[in-house]
């Protein structure tokens, strides 16, 4: 499952947990590099210059905030 993550807000619903997105495009801005996610989602998917940048769970963590680590890119359908 990818969830599109929503940028940090402190209004967030409780059933989300902090996360922080590491590596990927250095022009993807840090204020998308701080979401809120359901706290199973596996993974996130960015829109970012025409694709998305996906980020995945790291398997060794549960401290909060949480970093997910980016994957691979893709382009957006057309």
């Amino acid at each position: 499952m990818t969830v599109p993550a929503q940028p940090d807000d402190t209004t967030a619903p409780h059933a989300t947990i902090r996360i922080a997105l590491e590596g990927g495009p250095a022009s993807l801005p840090p204020e998308l590099r701080s979401q809120r996610i359901p706290p199973d989602a596996p993974k996130v998917k960015i829109p970012h210059n025409g694709g998305y940048e996906h980020f995945e769970r790291p398997d060794d963590s549960d401290t909060e905030p949480l970093v997910f680590r980016w994957a691979y890119r893709s382009r957006i359908a057309e």
